[in-house]
């Protein structure tokens, strides 16, 4: 999201973690800027029953939770590693710093704050008013438009556990949506890869 170029100008601690590590939690006040260098990092809810619910997932070189920063709020959700990861940390007010310093870092910014809130309003509307395979379907063709490989066949990296707690669909329903929709041709299957 940032270069690393630009970033380590304004002295943000690198922090390591294990899998499955908190890095904050839902309820916690946004103090620091967060950026994925290698590993994977998932926002998430917890209903009463223990359940998760995947807000979003994030790999190399993306940031995380960074709408509260902006209006001095509470993370709605919680931020856990998916793995082993490295991140950036930096503080608030450093990060206002640099954006006002680099106008193109935050025009970059606001792009994809701008691409967030309209992915949770595609995932909303798919939520509430649409089958398991069209969840599905609609969710892939995101992927590709997002890692711009809209004209060739594009890996899914999630399992299908993690396509369940994002969409909302008990993973038995996913896995058999899955083979409906390799049977009928729409994605493919190698092995336990899904390619769209």
């Amino acid at each position: 999201m940032i270069p690393s170029d630009i970033i380590e100008q304004y002295s943000p601690s690198k922090i390591e973690l294990a899998k499955d590590t908190f890095i904050f939690q839902e309820g916690d006040q946004a103090r620091f800027y967060y950026q994925i260098i290698s590993g994977g990092v998932k926002m998430i809810n917890i209903n009463e029953e223990g359940k998760e619910f995947v807000q979003g997932t994030f790999q190399d070189e993306q940031s995380f939770g960074e709408p509260p920063l902006f209006h001095d709020a509470r993370y709605p959700a919680s931020a856990k590693t998916e793995k082993a990861s490295i991140l950036y940390k930096l503080g608030k007010e450093k990060l206002f710093l640099l954006l006002k310093e680099y106008p193109e870092v935050h025009l970059t910014f606001t792009s994809m704050l701008s691409k967030r809130l309209m992915y949770k309003s595609m995932i909303m509307k798919e939520i509430s008013s649409h089958d398991a395979r069209h969840r599905l379907l609609t969710f892939f063709d995101h992927l590709k438009a997002e890692y711009g490989q809209v004209n060739t066949p594009f890996h899914i990296k999630l399992t299908r556990q993690q396509l369940s707690n994002l969409l909302g669909i008990r993973v038995e329903t996913v896995i058999r949506t899955v083979k409906t929709l390799a049977d009928s041709g729409e994605i493919k299957l190698e092995g336990r890869k899904i390619l769209r």
